[in-house]
């Protein structure tokens, strides 16, 4: 009877543990930190169950489960009071600002291939408010999403008219240290970059440390697979990763990609090449509410573990 209450009270502390691996700070419960062997980026509104609405809680959640970065596509529709509010707290927690959008229009909006001057000054004036909002937030990388096909050019002119405006955009970021991560995307068939090797060929066209690849696994997956072959293949223009599960756009786990091994992959090449990427969680949450969120995290546990 003893041991039968031994091994009952054994089971509830044992159960007790792994509940705690999710808790947040203080103010949301015992501090319990994962050590993940990449720096996972999470963005505002994905632990807002745990954490609340607040950003500044959210920031402190992300970072007590041991996430060391955070993305924001909107920065640069944020106040300067928010952004400075940000920035402060990052750096009190040690966490590293990843990517944030620049502002040149939708996606598709005022494409780059089209050759076309009003185009190109939306991009150069979204650059150029881009470095502004980076010093402000300590970010280096931003993504940038040349825009549709201009389907009255050939290929490649669209591609030439592309090239030169990154060129232009470069010139604006390169003296600050800053990176425009150029993002192919499966969302539509109109957007004029979709595939890794066109991006590496467009990043070796504008020569420039400025102009890097924004890696996002979830749409190359949807658009040519092969994603370790094509990783490897373009690795030297790679400036940035994000990730999300096929189909879905979910954590990993939730669907095809083996993340293990691509984060495996990553972590051994960036650790052999003294890299230190941001691979940024860019998905949503296959479940709702605060079981949602701690099935996230477990997630991510697993598919680093390798």
């Amino acid at each position: 009877m003893f041991r039968r209450n031994f091994v009952k009270s054994a089971i509830g502390l044992a159960g007790a543990a792994s509940v705690s691996a999710f808790s947040a700070d203080s103010a949301f419960g015992s501090p319990v930190k994962n050590s993940f062997k990449l720096r996972y980026a999470p963005h505002f509104g994905m632990f807002q169950n745990s954490a609340g609405k607040d950003l500044i809680d959210q920031l402190k959640f992300m970072a007590d489960q041991g996430f060391t970065a955070l993305e924001d596509n909107g920065m640069m529709g944020r106040s300067v009071q928010d952004q400075e509010k940000i920035a402060r707290e990052m750096e009190r927690l040690g966490m590293k600002m990843g990517v944030f959008v620049v502002d040149k229009g939708g996606n598709g909006a005022n494409t780059l291939a089209a050759g076309k001057k009003e185009h190109l000054d939306i991009f150069l004036n979204g650059c150029k408010r881009a470095v502004e909002v980076a010093k402000r937030v300590n970010a280096k990388w931003m993504t940038v999403v040349p825009g549709d096909y201009e389907r009255s050019l050939p290929l490649g002119i669209q591609t030439g008219h592309v090239i030169d405006a990154l060129r232009r955009g470069a010139e604006i970021l390169e003296p600050h240290g800053l990176v425009m991560v150029l993002e192919p995307l499966s969302d539509t068939p109109n957007l004029f970059l979709r595939y890794s090797d066109q991006t590496y060929e467009i990043c070796r066209g504008v020569n420039s440390s400025a102009c890097k690849i924004l890696y996002d696994a979830y749409h190359m997956q949807k658009n040519e697979g092969r994603l370790i072959q094509n990783i490897n293949w373009t690795w030297s223009e790679i400036g940035y990763f994000q990730v999300g599960d096929e189909p879905g756009r979910k954590e990993p786990t939730t669907g095809e990609i083996n993340y293990k091994n691509v984060f495996k992959y990553i972590h051994d090449r960036s650790k052999a090449e003294n890299l230190d990427f941001i691979v940024g969680m860019e998905h949503g949450n296959a479940k709702p509410g605060k079981e949602g969120e701690m099935a996230l995290i477990k997630a991510y546990q697993e598919s680093d573990s390798f």
